[in-house]
C-alpha cells in the first residue's frame, strides 16, 4: 500500500487535504480513485490507513479510518557528514533515512569545497525515503555550520564516532565494543580528509571514539553507509521504536 508524510496532525475521522505533489502522485501517477487507501504517518501520531474521499483540481482530501501502528522511533543516532558533492549529499540524506539516522548535520571543514544547499530539498529526498523503508519518522536534516561550532556547542552525553582516515584507530566494531548505552553521532569527513589540527581537535575530545572504516579511502557517500550500518550492527536497540532491521525492497 501507498504510504505518505504529512505533516498534520492525524487523528481517526479528521479528513486531511494532501499537498499538490502528492495529490498528483495519487491520481496522475498511481491512479488512484475514490475509495482507495493510503497508509500516512506525520512522525508523531503513528501510521494511519486512510480513505480517498475527494479527488479533485484542488487535490486530494483523505480521511483516517484506524491506527496500523503507533507512534514509534529506532536509536539515537545522528550522521554528522562533511559538505560534499550535491549528488552525493543526496545520496547521503536517502541512505541515512533508509538506516536510521535520526538527524544528518551537515558540517563545513577546512578541506571543504561547499556548494549550495537547498535543505528543502534534502527533507523531501528523506521523507520519500522514509515512506518506503516503513519507518515512522523523517530524520530532520540541518543547515550547515562550521565544525569549530559543532563541537562549541555539543551536549553530552552524546557520544561521537569519528571515522578517522588516518592513523592507528581501531575498526569500528571494535571501537564500538563495550561501550555504554547512550546517544550517539557519527562524523564523516570531506573530500580532502580532515586537516591535521581538526583530526588532533577531534581525537582529544572526550566523549569522542576514533575508528577505521578500513584501509581503502571511501568516498563520503559510501563512509556514511558503511558507518550508519555497522554502528546499527554494534550498538542499534533493535527493540526501541520502530527499528526492524535492513529489508530489501
Amino acid at each position: 500500500m501507498i504510504r505518505l508524510y504529512v505533516a498534520a496532525d492525524l487523528a481517526q475521522g479528521v479528513a486531511l487535504a494532501l499537498d499538490q505533489g502528492q495529490s498528483h502522485y495519487l491520481v496522475s501517477v498511481m491512479r488512484r480513485a475514490v475509495g482507495d487507501e493510503v497508509l500516512v504517518f506525520n512522525g508523531r501520531d503513528g501510521e494511519w490507513r486512510t480513505t480517498i474521499e475527494v479527488l479533485g483540481k484542488r487535490g486530494v482530501i483523505v480521511r483516517p479510518t484506524a491506527q496500523e501502528r503507533p507512534q514509534a522511533i529506532g536509536p539515537d543516532v545522528d550522521l554528522v557528514v562533511a559538505l560534499v558533492k550535491r549528488a552525493r549529499v543526496e545520496t547521503i540524506a536517502e541512505k541515512a533515512a533508509e538506516l536510521g539516522a535520526r538527524r544528518v548535520r551537515l558540517v563545513i571543514t577546512e578541506r571543504t569545497n561547499p556548494e549550495r544547499t537547498r535543505i528543502d530539498r534534502l527533507s523531501a529526498i528523506a521523507a520519500e525515503a522514509a515512506e518506503q523503508t516503513g519507518r515512522l519518522d523523517v530524520p530532520q536534516i540541518f543547515e550547515p555550520v562550521k565544525l569549530s561550532r559543532l563541537i562549541e556547542e555539543w551536549e553530552p552525553p552524546r557520544r561521537l564516532l569519528f571515522c578517522d582516515e588516518a592513523g592507528d584507530a581501531k575498526p569500528v566494531l571494535d571501537a564500538l565494543a563495550g561501550a555504554a548505552p547512550a546517544p550517539w553521532a557519527i562524523l564523516i569527513g570531506p573530500e580532502g580528509g580532515f586537516s591535521p589540527a581538526e583530526r588532533e581537535t577531534l581525537r582529544n575530545l572526550p566523549y569522542a571514539t576514533p575508528a577505521t572504516l578500513g584501509p581503502r579511502i571511501l568516498r563520503a557517500d559510501t563512509a556514511a553507509i558503511s558507518a550508519l550500518t555497522l554502528w546499527q550492527a554494534a550498538r542499534g536497540d533493535w527493540r526501541e521504536g520502530d527499528w526492524r532491521g535492513l529489508e530489501v525492497s
